[in-house]
């Protein structure tokens, strides 16, 4: 065993694994959610999404530059806020987030597959979980290419979507001069947030990157930008070909485009098991990652410390989150998981935020450095999106 990991990773790997983790879910489920509210301003509100997620995107592009660890939030609490039992929470919240998301993903990813194969849902969990686990530990490199892969694979899926809702006759509804209504979109842009969430697992991965001052900043601003153009395009596509009462209705809004300019929706059911795929193992090697870094802040977490001689990476911690996440997706209802990740992440980002002001005013000079108002900014948007999330679950 040994305690450091390899720097194997490059700016295009890692932007890779941050449009993955990111795209996911968020696209193919989130869609159908935000049109109801906004109705043809749907674009827009994804776009408000990325304009409030790019404050605390750049903090994090700083921070991972002035402490490039691989329990990045952990790290940033302990040495902003000046709290290392906070650092730890924050650290563990990651990891549990990680996980539950996994877990939720795994879920949904198998009951794709057993449309494909007749196996058992629990056989389809164990069997995507175990498979993820072994190429988790093999190696980051390995890890980040197979993710890299999956990454194609889904936005060559969204083209695909694209196109298709392009070839189709426009909804009756594409025509209507509607007004803008705001507060609906204020709604849709809250809700189209949380599919932007996963920039934040790229600045755990600063131990195994090349040039971290440089290739942070890069992979987290690329992604970020590739993501939210994504988003804004194939939300523009679904509104113009389905009429917004059935894909507001629909929880496949993208099959519904697929389908509406005649492609075959198993074409689509495919590309989502791969979705689910990328998805598990970005969040597997983030949480391992973050729990490796906790190792080293403290004493009790000290076993996960470790990265194997051969693979370079840290295989207990990796084991561990795995079978967490193989058994919740096995055992635990998932309908609310995605939210209780959400909250985990909007109390982090808060925490982050604040942490970035504390540390700008005690050492102004950084790698990679924003304006002091970005970490203001994001702080304020952060709690923004946290209440409106707690009045949207309490309605």
């Amino acid at each position: 065993m040994s305690d450091g990991l390899k720097r194997r990773i490059g700016p295009g790997l890692l932007t890779a694994y941050g449009v993955g983790v990111m795209v996911g879910a968020g696209i193919y489920v989130l869609v159908g959610a935000v049109a109801a509210e906004a109705g043809l301003y749907a674009p827009l509100a994804f776009l408000l999404a990325g304009l409030i997620a790019a404050p605390s995107a750049l903090s994090y592009a700083e921070l991972s530059t002035r402490i490039p660890e691989a329990a990045g939030e952990a790290a940033y609490v302990e040495a902003g806020l000046g709290s290392k039992l906070l650092g730890v929470i924050v650290g563990l919240a990651i990891v549990a987030g990680g996980t539950v998301s996994a877990a939720a993903v795994l879920r949904g990813g198998a009951g794709y597959l057993i449309g494909f194969l007749d196996i058992p849902f629990s056989l389809a969990v164990i069997s995507l979980g175990l498979i993820l686990v072994l190429v988790a530990i093999i190696g980051v490199l390995e890890s980040l290419a197979m993710a890299a892969l999956f990454t194609v694979i889904e936005v060559a899926g969204l083209v695909l979507v694209i196109w298709a809702g392009w070839q189709g006759p426009a909804s009756p509804d594409w025509n209507l001069a509607a007004e803008p209504y705001l507060p609906g979109i204020g709604v849709a842009a809250t809700l189209a947030f949380f599919a932007f969430i996963g920039f934040e697992d790229i600045v755990n991965m600063a131990e195994e990157v090349k040039r971290p001052e440089r290739t942070l900043p890069i992979a987290i601003i690329a992604s970020l930008g590739i993501t939210t153009l994504l988003y804004v395009v194939v939300t523009l596509t679904a509104v113009r070909v389905v009429s917004l009462e059935e894909l507001g209705g629909s929880e496949r809004p993208l099959a519904l485009v697929y389908e509406a300019g005649g492609g075959h929706v198993a074409v689509l059911s495919a590309i989502a098991v791969v979705a689910a795929l990328n998805g598990v193992l970005a969040q597997v090697v983030m949480a391992a990652r973050v729990l490796f870094g906790l190792g080293k802040r403290n004493r009790t977490l000290g076993l996960f410390h470790h990265a194997h001689a051969r693979f370079g990476t840290p295989v207990l911690a990796t084991v561990l989150i795995g079978a967490l996440v193989i058994a919740a997706a096995l055992m635990l209802p998932v309908a609310d998981l995605a939210g209780v990740t959400s909250t985990i992440l909007l109390v982090v980002f808060t925490l982050v935020n604040a942490s970035l002001i504390f540390l700008k005013r005690r050492q102004p000079e950084a790698p990679f450095r924003v304006a002091a108002w970005v970490p203001v900014v994001g702080l304020i948007f952060a709690l923004l999106a946290l209440v409106a999330f707690a009045l949207g679950g309490a309605s």
